[in-house]
């Protein structure tokens, strides 16, 4: 069974890496809170979708150890996700951080003001890791196991950095290298394990999955190429990723689906096209995506990366 992992930015529609020219950290206390609407859209979506196979992290340690993991029987379930949350986001809003881990989907760390690691000090990266992370277990009473770097803007030398502040995964790498602000990583040094690579015993990366065609990587993880293809084009891409990777790594923001969000004037036409194309449409195109491959396993980055033979299960 072909394995399908969901993931969620969990950031609001000002804190956009398009939009910090407008809207620096500083102003964002000024700004009018939306993305639990929004959240709370995906969460009802993934709800009402069937899929096959569910695979979740039991809550009641806040350090599961391998056992807890539990795999329901196999019947019509609702899609797992992960959340990965701003730190930003959930001091302010941790009735939502509450409600996604309620709900069974596994919350994660996106870091703090959604800075990026290119722009911080190796002091400053470690204490967003450490702050975000805590934040969020103290929030849930559960320990976060995985990170995603704001734009993807990792390297090699973060990994170190993740796995001090006690990260079981790091899942930021995008391979599609036309994009300045996305970091870059030798994913061929590590062994890989199904969609993930060890790096080591106790530490995983799952990167974003893209389409390689002729030695050309084109974007198809999801974001603004989710919203930019046609459904039946994007899908296409999919199932092709799927047959030569077993699986495949999605994701999203919940701003993509607020379609009345604020609008901001004189953006570059570029930064327009890419924020606001097609969120009109972006929450019917979600639904549609689950319900073409609800026979598709469904899983949580963490479940996936600490269960054993993980790669055995993508085939």
């Amino acid at each position: 069974m072909r394995t399908i992992i969901l993931t969620f930015d969990v950031e609001d529609w000002f804190q956009v890496e398009n939009l910090r020219s407008v809207y620096p950290c500083q102003t964002w206390s000024s700004c009018e809170l939306r993305v639990s609407r929004s959240t709370h859209q995906i969460l009802d979506i993934l709800d009402n979708t069937g899929s096959k196979l569910i695979t979740s992290i039991g809550k009641n340690s806040l350090r599961p150890a391998r056992g807890e993991i539990k795999t329901m029987p196999e019947k019509q379930c609702s899609p797992r996700a992960t959340f990965f949350f701003l730190g930003w986001i959930a001091k302010r809003l941790p009735e939502l951080v509450r409600e996604v881990h309620f709900r069974g989907h596994e919350v994660a760390s996106h870091g703090y003001n959604h800075t990026l690691l290119s722009h911080m000090s190796w002091t400053q990266i470690h204490q967003d890791l450490t702050s975000s992370k805590q934040l969020l277990e103290d929030i849930t009473g559960h320990q976060v196991l995985g990170y995603r770097a704001p734009s993807f803007s990792i390297n090699s030398k973060h990994l170190a950095i993740l796995q001090e502040a006690g990260y079981v995964y790091d899942s930021s790498y995008n391979s599609f290298a036309l994009n300045r602000r996305y970091g870059r990583l030798d994913v061929s040094r590590w062994t890989k394990n199904g969609l993930s690579y060890l790096i080591n015993d106790s530490f995983s990366e799952l990167p974003v999955s893209n389409m390689s065609v002729g030695g050309k990587t084109l974007p198809w993880a999801g974001g603004g190429y989710f919203r930019l293809l046609w459904p039946q084009v994007f899908a296409w891409g999919v199932r092709r990723i799927m047959r030569h990777n077993g699986g495949y790594i999605f994701y999203m923001h919940p701003w993509e689906l607020d379609a009345e969000q604020p609008r901001v004037k004189d953006l570059p036409a570029l930064a327009r096209f890419r924020h606001y194309l097609n969120l009109e449409k972006t929450a019917s195109r979600l639904q549609d995506f689950l319900r073409a491959f609800r026979s598709c396993r469904f899983e949580t980055c963490g479940a996936y990366v600490q269960a054993p033979n993980s790669k055995s299960k993508i085939h």
